[in-house]
């Protein structure tokens, strides 16, 4: 038998509510009228953990694209190295062509899977963002410094896209971040938010300007030189996928420790 009031600890008391509840709630209420008149019932809390366990998979399915990716860049730097210990034009007569054809295709097939992949972490990941989204907004409305619908549309915001999802985020960490038994605030680092989102956005920056530098390129030391940018890219993208991973992981804990303790007007179902 769970709480009668948030449903997440068991009873207390003869009046069937947990502590914390008993504590914050008043007078003794049935589960089917513990939800405010002028609540809507779809506002109540929903679980991130089934959507942050999926978007944890699919961001190491990410990292697994881009080490294949880094391998594709040192195929292909490879490749044209030897071609040019022959000189800058003569050396590349030697090369099997079958050899070069192998790896264009090594490469083209890790820019595809790298485009596949991403798309479908970006997918999962606004779902989860929106969903801790809705529960900060149960948590802590004031904290939130824009309206819920902005954490799926401000992803997609030119140039402003650079930073108000990390402005949408910071809401929603302090909001969830609340964890004293008491009631009272408590101080959670911004450090994982912060890291991830300036990995993110050193990602986002530098992609596009390697992925310029090797559209242009068109000399083999050129093309070389831009592979070894594109491989510099990747290896940034594996870095804000595991920092996007902690963040994740850190803020779907925050809200589950959050929801425990019942400390709002609304009926948990966690």
């Amino acid at each position: 038998m769970l709480c009668s009031i948030c449903g997440t600890r068991p009873p207390a008391g003869s009046d069937g509510r947990c502590a914390p509840c008993a504590r914050t709630a008043g007078p003794a209420r049935t589960r089917a009228s513990s939800t405010p008149a002028f609540i809507a019932p779809q506002q109540w809390l929903r679980s991130p953990e089934g959507l942050a366990k999926a978007v944890v998979v699919l961001l190491l399915v990410v990292i697994g694209a881009d080490l294949l990716a880094v391998a594709a860049d040192l195929n292909l730097r490879s490749l044209i190295d030897d071609g040019l210990d022959f000189g800058p034009y003569g050396g590349f007569l030697a090369i099997d062509q079958a050899e070069a054809d192998r790896a264009d295709l090594f490469y083209a097939g890790a820019g595809v899977l790298q485009l596949l992949t991403t798309i479908a972490t970006a997918v999962g990941f606004i779902m989860w963002f929106w969903r801790v989204r809705a529960n900060a907004e149960i948590f802590d409305s004031s904290a939130q410094p824009m309206r819920p619908g902005w954490a799926i549309g401000g992803w997609f915001v030119p140039v402003a896209g650079l930073w108000l999802p990390r402005r949408i985020a910071g809401g929603i960490w302090t909001a969830s971040a609340q964890t004293n038994t008491d009631g009272t605030w408590r101080q959670v680092s911004h450090a994982p938010i912060n890291q991830w989102w300036g990995a993110w956005v050193a990602t986002l920056l530098f992609g596009r300007i390697a992925s310029q530098r090797y559209d242009q390129a068109e000399q083999p030391q050129e093309i070389m030189d831009a592979a070894s940018m594109m491989m510099v890219s990747d290896l940034l993208d594996i870095a804000a996928a595991i920092l996007a991973i902690r963040f994740v992981r850190e803020l779907t804990r925050m809200q589950g420790e959050r929801a425990a303790l019942g400390l709002f007007p609304l009926t948990a179902r966690f």
